[in-house]
């Protein structure tokens, strides 16, 4: 099943990011790596949020990421949420 991690993102967050960019992107990575994260990345305008896309037995997985990652815990995401997505057209 794949789910949906939904960022929005506080103001001025591309200023804001800079000190946590690499602790995010090494969690984002080794997602990727464990196999759960199948893709991610920010709207054209970064400003507006971010989208990343779990392949999991269940929401918990992409749950846990969004509460261990330095960009929400130091307050750069304002809102987050996670969606079952139900995928029509390929894997």
């Amino acid at each position: 099943m794949y789910y949906i991690l939904f960022y929005k993102t506080v103001e001025n967050y591309i200023e804001k990011r800079a000190p946590y960019r690499e602790e995010h992107l090494a969690l984002a990575r080794q997602a990727r790596l464990d196999g759960s994260l199948f893709m991610a990345g920010a709207l054209a305008e970064p400003a507006d949020g971010a989208i990343l896309v779990f392949k999991a037995d269940s929401p918990e997985v992409a749950e846990d990421f969004a509460k261990n990652d330095p960009y929400v815990k130091n307050g750069l995401i304002s809102e987050w949420q996670v969606r079952p997505w139900t995928v029509v057209v390929g894997d």
